[in-house]
């Protein structure tokens, strides 16, 4: 648990203090969201587990667009550049957001990290989230969909365990599906998780390393994009004025 907010539990921050921190950082998000609108660009919030594999998913899905999309990332990591460093090895123009022992991103370092990003001039801005399946649920990020990879490795109950986590989910991308032929894998039994916990069930089976399902992926990105027509309404970036604290 995150020390600074509790990520929901009273025992760590009273509640008053927990719905002032979501305040702050739903308002930090907004102005995050502006900020993506204004430039056209699709903002995601890709969450999961440690190991879950949303580097790799990633690095597929730049592989399959090409020259198709221009891809940008910020990876949250407690500690190195390593994925960032993938990233951009991979063609995603990249950043780290390194949190030290926060086990989750919000708003703020999302907005700081943008001020410094290399790049604007991007069609989807992928936020990889810190590895976990409790609090990054928590934070809106500015983002337009939230998506959450669950690997076959993880098991079938993730879902249920992790209700909150699946509850905001725009998509599930059930990774590493090469791998079910070894294992002892129920898919229809993670079908049913997602189904008993998600508003609207949205799950594709994909694979990073044969790249299964990554086209579907991508499709489901390109609806969700903004038409040429949106994008010229924006209208230019918004005057971004920087916060120091």
């Amino acid at each position: 648990m995150c020390e600074t907010c509790g990520c929901g539990d009273p025992e760590i921050v009273p509640i008053e203090v927990q719905q002032r921190i979501l305040s702050d950082n739903d308002a930090q998000a907004g102005h995050n969201r502006s900020h993506f609108q204004g430039l056209g660009m699709l903002a995601i919030n890709l969450m999961g587990s440690p190991g879950s594999g949303k580097t790799a998913v990633l690095e597929a899905t730049a592989k399959a667009a090409g020259e198709h999309l221009k891809l940008g990332a910020v990876s949250g990591d407690l500690a190195t550049d390593r994925d960032a460093d993938r990233l951009n090895a991979s063609g995603i123009v990249s950043a780290t957001i390194t949190t030290g022992s926060a086990c989750h991103l919000d708003a703020r370092l999302v907005h700081r990290a943008l001020h410094d990003f290399p790049s604007e001039d991007r069609d989807i801005f992928f936020i990889e989230n810190v590895g976990n399946l409790v609090c990054p649920a928590i934070y809106d990020l500015g983002q337009a969909a939230n998506v959450v990879a669950l690997s076959v490795t993880e098991g079938e109950d993730k879902p249920l365990k992790y209700p909150v986590m699946f509850q905001k989910a725009d998509l599930v991308l059930l990774t590493k599906v090469d791998l079910i032929p070894h294992l002892d894998f129920d898919l229809a039994a993670v079908e049913d998780a997602i189904a008993h916990v998600m508003p609207e069930a949205n799950m594709l089976e994909v694979s990073a390393k044969t790249g299964e399902g990554i086209d579907a992926w991508l499709q489901w990105l390109e609806k969700l994009r903004p038409a040429p027509a949106e994008q010229s309404a924006a209208g230019l970036p918004h005057e971004h004025h920087h916060e120091h604290h």
